[in-house]
């Protein structure tokens, strides 16, 4: 339902392989927009496995939450926006202090400024403060009532957590699946932007990140890891299953530049 800067919705193709067919319970700490999680929910791979879902970014996963229970509600909130959307709307509603809302008038916030913001990027300052400048469309679709009735028909008896990606290794059993999907590492020494909020992921959380995949890996636990092709991130998983992706570059103000790299898989 969210645009999501590395969304990994193009990319499922690719991964399905390497997902496998068989597994326990499924846990996605980095969850983000969640292509992966439907894309398995809609091939049925999920029936019966309990699912964890979780991310530190409180406003998405209260999103989730409030999709999960109150989808309906939701959509008229949505249907609201739709009729007010503008310029000065939309930045009346990223003005708005998320602890001044309720919980669904906050995921309505955020559903509609991923809709009509600038290439449905999620961005905060060091305040943790939404500031990501208006998109150019001309009709963004702002309600969508069929998406979000079978979003939430598929987050029926998820669970949806606010926490640490860390906290994975007291969930996951041997024969779960777990998929990380954490902030890239940065392609250059210039590029260094690692994260879509307010908390920064640096070279040393990688590398904890690596540990923690190995360390589930030895408890036989399945684990898949999205990554950028870097030194580093080859470095941290040497000896490890590791594929190429083929991506297209998404977020670039000219359109130009957005050509295709390569990405990571690493498959423990």
């Amino acid at each position: 339902m969210l645009k999501w800067a590395g969304g990994k919705r193009r990319l499922v193709e690719q991964y399905a392989q390497h997902l496998g067919r068989k597994f326990g319970n499924y846990h996605e700490p980095f969850f983000g927009g969640g292509a992966i999680f439907f894309w398995l929910w809609n091939q049925g791979r999920l029936k019966n496995s309990r699912v964890r879902l979780s991310d530190i970014n409180p406003e998405l996963i209260n999103f989730y939450q409030v999709l999960q229970s109150q989808p309906h509600d939701l959509i008229e909130q949505m249907t609201l926006h739709q009729a007010q959307h503008s310029p000065q709307h939309y930045y009346a509603v990223r003005q708005l202090a998320t602890a001044d809302l309720q919980p669904l008038e906050r995921a309505a916030r955020m559903l509609y400024l991923n809709r009509t913001c600038f290439n449905g990027l999620y961005r905060e300052n060091s305040k943790g403060q939404f500031n990501v400048p208006i998109g150019r469309y001309k009709s963004p679709r702002i309600s969508h009532p069929e998406g979000l009735l079978s979003a939430s028909h598929a987050l029926t008896d998820v669970t949806l957590e606010n926490a640490p990606y860390a906290l994975v290794e007291m969930h996951a059993e041997p024969g779960d699946l777990v998929y990380f999907d954490p902030p890239y590492h940065p392609l250059t020494t210039t590029a260094n932007f690692t994260s879509y909020t307010q908390h920064n992921f640096s070279a040393s959380d990688q590398a904890q990140l690596a540990d923690i995949f190995r360390r589930l890996r030895k408890r036989k636990v399945k684990v898949l890891l999205s990554n950028s092709d870097t030194p580093l991130i080859r470095d941290l998983y040497k000896g490890l299953r590791t594929f190429e992706v083929s991506a297209a570059r998404a977020i670039n103000s000219k359109a130009d530049r957005r050509q295709k790299i390569t990405e990571l898989l690493i498959v423990g």
